[in-house]
C-alpha cells in the first residue's frame, strides 16, 4: 500500500529535501505540495483520494499551519504531522489540539521522518522521546495552572501508571518491559486511557496529563 504524502512549507528548499526523502521510499509518494496554509487547504480538498499524511510547517505567510491543520483534519481523513523548531515550541500544543497527530523537529534525521510518516499512517501518534519530552517540558512552563479533567479521576492506578510512562515517551514495547506485562495488556490499558480521557491519540493524552498536573516537567 502506497502512503500518499503532502508537503506544506513556504520554503522550497525544505520541501525539495523532504520530497527527496519521501520519494526514496517504495511505499511512499508525494501527491501535492503547497507553500501556504490557504494553498494547502485548497489543494488537499481537491485530492481524491485524500492525502494520507500531511507534513505541515507552522509559520507560513497568511494562514499558519495550526489553522490549516484544524480545517484539514476536520474535513478529511488526512493525518497531520507538524514540523517545528525549538523557536516555535509555543505552537506545538495548540497544533495538537487542532488535530495534529504529532510533531517533529525540522532537523530530525531522515529515518525519524520516515518512521513518523509510517507511524501516523498506521493510526498511532508521533511521540518520540527525543523530541516530545523536551518540547512538552518547555511548553508546560508556559501553561496556566493545572486544569480539571474528569477522565483523569476515572483512571485506575495502573492506567495512571501507563499514562505517565506514555508521557515519558515510552512505546508500548518499552512500557511492557517497564511493567513486566504482555504487549496486549499494555494496548488494552492505552485504549482505556484514551477512552476515559476522550483523547484522540497518545499525543493528546500526554498533553492532558501535563495540563492536569498528573505529569510535571521534572517527572
Amino acid at each position: 500500500m502506497t502512503i500518499h504524502v503532502a508537503l506544506v512549507d513556504d520554503q522550497q528548499l525544505i520541501r525539495a529535501g523532504f520530497r527527496m526523502v519521501v520519494a526514496s521510499q517504495p511505499d511512499m509518494d508525494v501527491v501535492v505540495e503547497a507553500g501556504t496554509g490557504d494553498d494547502a487547504v485548497t489543494a488537499l480538498a481537491a485530492l481524491d483520494p485524500p492525502a494520507d499524511v500531511v507534513l505541515m510547517d507552522v509559520r507560513m505567510p497568511g494562514r499558519d499551519g495550526i489553522d490549516a491543520c484544524a480545517e484539514i483534519t476536520a474535513s478529511s481523513g488526512s493525518k497531520v504531522i507538524i514540523l517545528t523548531t525549538f523557536d516555535l515550541d509555543e505552537y506545538v500544543v495548540a497544533a495538537i489540539k487542532a488535530g495534529a497527530s504529532g510533531f517533529l523537529l525540522k532537523d530530525a534525521p531522515p529515518e525519524d521522518l520516515l518512521h513518523a510518516i509510517r507511524t501516523v499512517h498506521a493510526g498511532d501518534a508521533v511521540i518520540a522521546p527525543t523530541t516530545t519530552r523536551r518540547l512538552l517540558t518547555r511548553l508546560v512552563s508556559t501553561m496556566p495552572e493545572p486544569v480539571d479533567a474528569a477522565g483523569v479521576a476515572d483512571l485506575t492506578d495502573r492506567e495512571r501508571e501507563v499514562l505517565v510512562l506514555m508521557a515519558r515517551g515510552l512505546s508500548n514495547q518499552e512500557i511492557c518491559a517497564e511493567l513486566v506485562v504482555a504487549e496486549a495488556t499494555v494496548k488494552t490499558h492505552v485504549g482505556k486511557v484514551l477512552a476515559k480521557l476522550g483523547a484522540r491519540d497518545r499525543v493528546q493524552a500526554v498533553v492532558i496529563a501535563y495540563e492536569t498536573g498528573l505529569v510535571r516537567p521534572s517527572a
